[in-house]
Order: structure tokens, then C-alpha cells, then sequence
């Protein structure tokens, strides 16, 4: 599999990312394990999700693809080898994505919120990058704690 560098990270990632936005609604768990193991299999290291999928995106289903990718997570062991870009919910009127039920913003406590979700159902304590849906800009997060997050600057991917 050709290998890239992703942006001015220095992360190498596979040409082909793996995308995931129909597990959990149009594809079962046990169908995105099977994705994700042949994915694998084949030299794809690369994996994109979303706590707004699977799609179409609805309130009881919101966040299961991350669901997903954490029980492959904790029943593969292959964490180590997979570089996972998610993305959190952008500016919206739907109000089942934060637990207070109001709509999404990009403010430091929903970011912050959508940061310690997406973590707890991908089974992780650390993450690297989040993206904003529907947005451009990049935040990078050091391993440190999530309550660090507010006092780092974005940065803007190159477009």
C-alpha cells in the first residue's frame, strides 16, 4: 500500500482511508469488523469517522460507528497501527448531540463534551486530531488532558 504523509504531521497514513459513516445503520458491527480486518489486511492504516455517524444521522444512533471502531479496538488490538481522524459535530440546530440538548456550537465546553464522547466510544483516553464538519480549520490535541484543550490555538490546514 503507498503510504503518505499526512499534511505537516509527519503521521504516515495509508493513499487509501477507510471510510465509515454507514456502520451501525446500513452495515451491522459485526460488518464494519469485517471492513476494518480486510482494510487492514491490505495495508490501509487510515480510517475516517464522526460522532455524527453512522448516516443518516439521528438521534439514536448518533456516535455508534464510534462505538464501532472502539469494540474493534478492544477486541484486535490494533490501535497502535491505525491512524484515526474523526470529526465533531459543526454549528447546528440538531440538538441530540450534546448532553444539555441545545444546538451544536463550536464553543470550548461542546468541543470539549464532543472530544471526551468521541473518546469514551472509541474506548481511547488519548487523541490526536478532531475536525470540525463542515468547517476547514484543523485543531490538533496533545495526549495531555482534555481540559488543557481550551488554552491551545487551532491551526489552518493549507487549502
Amino acid at each position: 500500500m503507498e503510504m503518505r504523509k499526512l499534511g505537516r504531521t509527519g503521521v504516515n497514513v495509508s493513499a487509501i482511508c477507510l471510510g465509515t459513516m454507514t456502520w451501525g445503520e446500513q452495515n451491522s458491527e459485526a460488518e464494519g469488523h469485517a471492513q476494518m480486518d480486510y482494510a487492514v489486511d491490505q495495508g490501509v492504516n487510515f480510517f475516517d469517522t464522526a460522532e455524527l455517524y453512522p448516516i443518516p444521522p439521528k438521534a439514536g444512533t448518533k456516535g455508534r460507528t464510534e462505538e464501532i471502531i472502539g469494540t474493534w479496538f478492544a477486541a484486535r488490538k490494533r490501535r497502535d497501527k491505525i491512524v484515526l481522524a474523526t470529526k465533531i459535530v459543526g454549528r447546528s440546530q440538531m440538538t441530540h448531540y450534546r448532553k444539555n440538548r441545545i444546538s451544536a456550537r463550536l464553543d470550548r465546553a461542546q468541543i470539549i463534551e464532543a472530544v471526551e464522547g468521541s473518546l469514551a466510544r472509541l474506548k481511547r483516553t488519548i487523541s490526536i486530531f478532531f475536525k470540525s464538519i463542515g468547517r476547514t480549520g484543523l485543531c490538533r490535541f496533545s495526549p495531555a488532558s482534555t481540559m488543557s484543550i481550551g488554552k491551545r490555538r487551532p491551526f489552518r490546514s493549507r487549502r
